[in-house]
């Protein structure tokens, strides 16, 4: 009976201790109030930067010179880059697909 009263004593001390709020956990405003004014909730995104980053990536996927075209073109085709690793990437575009014709 004794130490079913010690084990009652003692959980009770350790529901105490870990269920205290202390005066720091409500310092925060969101302790009060957790929802933000609809004005304040876009703040720290700004939408401009983002698409202009995106923006900025599609320009730089549109605009690459035709040399990167050709490498990449030749990493996608096995053959054409074991040859790369050989002789070059230019060698390599101009041996396996430099007889295509375009129109």
């Amino acid at each position: 009976m004794r130490t079913l009263v010690i084990l009652a004593l003692l959980a009770a001390l350790v529901i105490a201790a870990t269920c205290y709020e202390s005066h720091e956990s409500m310092e925060s405003h969101e302790y009060l109030n957790p929802f933000l004014n609809r004005r304040r909730a876009n703040d720290f995104i700004q939408a401009d930067t983002r698409l202009r980053g995106i923006t900025q990536e599609r320009i730089r996927e549109r605009s690459k010179p035709p040399q990167e075209h050709q490498r990449e073109l030749c990493e996608d085709y096995y053959p054409c880059e074991m040859y790369a690793f050989r002789h070059g990437y230019a060698a390599a575009y101009k041996h396996y697909f430099g007889r295509r014709r375009t129109k």
